[in-house]
């Protein structure tokens, strides 16, 4: 079974004005995740959400300032990017980027490479990237055009989960993968990560707004970010409240310094 274990995690960013001091973001996340689990975090904007999926991922622009990532017990911090995905993490962008003059095809077979160690063989890769864009929809002439160049946001995202399913990660972040899609292209996506969830026994962290696509990837555990942490923590239920009633309740209790996590089962958490 793997583990990804988030302790006591503070990161900081720096500052857009330059001569001005960096920006603490995450305030102490606390947060595991293990094979075959579906955690949600959801939190308004500018609560620290894709912070922490960078923080995880290694963006260069987000620095660590106390706290520790492991993997299986190994230091993630200590881990270049390509380590870290080499490693068994995935990270779906919330705005994936274009790469204009490299294929679609070769940038997948490129990231397999390096990912398994070797190259995969070419008949069999053929094989399996037609049956991966098939599930997805994904039409085939997609593979000789320009990593997301001219792509709609539905089919950047699709290509997104495309990546996750032929480079099958360990654990895979999901970085608000719903945003910019139709209800078609949120079911299919959906369907994407629940493969991968059953044939990898892979566990995911779905950070989002809105529990639209909640309906479709069914999380054991909520956790409610305001402020750079979690502040509350649960079951569907949670996301349920969510919502009928927005984040009010929890931006309130947040500004308070008695506020803490609610009760969690001992398997979303690491030291609650």
């Amino acid at each position: 079974m793997t583990t990804l274990e988030i302790k006591d995690l503070h990161v900081e960013v720096a500052n857009p004005d330059e001569s001005g001091a960096p920006i603490t973001i995450l305030n102490g996340v606390d947060l595991t995740v293990r094979s075959g689990e579906t955690h949600a975090i959801m939190g308004p904007n500018g609560s620290g959400k894709s912070t922490l999926s960078y923080a995880i991922a290694g963006h260069p622009k987000y620095t660590v300032t106390k706290g520790s990532i492991t993997l299986d017990g190994e230091n993630v911090l200590e881990m270049s990017v390509d380590e870290r995905a080499r490693a068994g993490l995935f990270l779906a962008m919330q705005y994936p980027v274009e790469v204009p003059g490299v294929s679609m095809s070769n940038f997948l077979r490129t990231a397999a490479t390096a990912v398994r160690g070797e190259a995969p063989k070419l008949r069999t890769w053929i094989k399996e990237v037609k049956e991966a864009m098939n599930e997805l929809e994904i039409d085939a002439a997609f593979g000789e055009r320009s990593v997301n160049e001219g792509f709609s946001g539905g089919e950047k995202k699709r290509h997104e989960i495309l990546q996750l399913g032929l480079l099958k990660p360990k654990i895979a972040i999901l970085d608000e993968t719903d945003s910019g899609l139709d209800v078609d292209a949120l079911r299919i996506v959906s369907e994407g990560v629940n493969r991968y969830r059953e044939r990898e026994d892979g566990g995911v962290l779905l950070i989002t707004h809105y529990t639209r696509i909640l309906r479709y990837i069914q999380p054991q555990f909520v956790h409610v970010f305001v402020g750079g942490r979690i502040v509350a923590q649960g079951g569907p239920e949670l996301a349920e409240e969510l919502d009928a009633n927005g984040y009010v309740r929890f931006t309130q209790n947040s500004s308070t310094p008695s506020a803490s996590p609610t009760a969690v089962p001992q398997t979303a958490t690491a030291g609650a």
